[in-house]
């Protein structure tokens, strides 16, 4: 099963980080990988910069309109991801335990739409 691991967090946290603390963060970050890799695979992840160079679209009337910044002003951002295959909810949660205590984690199954085929780069 698909899981998709979204981290949230102060981004103040790690800016204020000692070189300590940061390294505390890598090592958490590693202990996930370690533990989905004996578990599962890691399909993705990846680090995102700050909301601030957020671009957001919403369509109103179906006009699109493009702003600069995150839809809402909020103290804790999305950080960053993980796209894991895991067999089951338990182990996404149990994997997810090994991240920093300091974020907010939210895991979702992935699903496939009925009726709907995505377009790959390799077909």
């Amino acid at each position: 099963m698909e899981y998709l691991v979204l981290i949230a967090t102060d981004p103040s946290v790690w800016e204020e980080a000692t070189p300590e603390e940061r390294q505390a963060f890598h090592e958490a970050h590693h202990a996930f990988d370690r533990a989905v890799l004996a578990r599962g695979r890691k399909i993705s992840g990846a680090a995102l910069a700050g909301a601030d160079t957020a671009t957001s679209l919403r369509a109103t009337n179906g006009e699109w309109a493009v702003t600069d910044g995150p839809f809402v002003e909020l103290t804790e951002q999305i950080g960053g991801f993980y796209l894991v295959d895991l067999p089951d909810l338990d182990t996404a949660i149990e994997v997810a335990k090994q991240l920093p205590t300091s974020y907010a984690v939210e895991i979702r199954p992935t699903i496939e739409i009925e009726g709907y085929e995505p377009i790959s780069s390799t077909s």
